[in-house]
């Protein structure tokens, strides 16, 4: 990475390599250069190198996930999976937690408004719940933090599901600079 002064320090950008920018979006460097050439990345020349602006990289990532979100992403889908296969068993399951946890945050006005929004969304049925459980808006990524499916997956699905992300998650981090 590289930080560029234009004129004075309040006016400074950070610059990355076209290598950074293709793991940072996920796609070949190749496809940066062309992005960069057909004006869809701001990026500078130093010397015959590109180096792309790091907040012009923003518009094409969107928001970024914490890792405890994209792990959550990647446990719902394996809850969805178990969804389809046995609705009635996991929409009481959700149902009863979602009971229990009313009974212990009665005065928490934040707390009950997740429970009321996860309540209605249940109460719409599998295919609402699904697209919810696999959702990447602001929305669903929120809701699945405060989930009413735990228990849903016995231990030993669990624990796979989040090995598996944890080697996907080091595996697509960048490299440091």
């Amino acid at each position: 990475m590289y930080v560029v002064f234009e004129g004075h320090p309040s006016h400074m950008e950070l610059l990355v390599s076209t290598g950074v920018a293709a793991r940072l979006l996920g796609v070949s460097r190749q496809h940066v250069v062309n992005l960069c050439d057909r004006g869809l990345l701001t990026h500078v020349r130093i010397g015959s190198h590109r180096r792309v602006i790091a907040s012009s990289l923003d518009d094409l990532l969107g928001p970024r996930s914490s890792r405890d979100q994209e792990r959550s992403l990647w446990l719902h889908p394996a809850v969805a999976g178990r969804l389809v296969t046995d609705p009635d068993g996991v929409l009481s399951v959700a149902s009863e937690n979602l009971r229990a946890w009313r009974g212990v945050h009665r005065s928490d006005g934040v707390a009950q408004g997740w429970l009321d929004r996860w309540a209605s969304i249940v109460d719409d049925g599998p295919d609402r719940v699904l697209s919810v459980l696999t959702s990447r808006s602001a929305e669903g990524s929120e809701l699945r933090q405060n989930s009413p499916f735990a228990g849903v997956l016995d231990d030993t699905t669990r624990r796979e599901v989040v090995r598996a992300f944890a080697r996907d998650w080091s595996r697509r981090q960048p490299a440091p600079a």
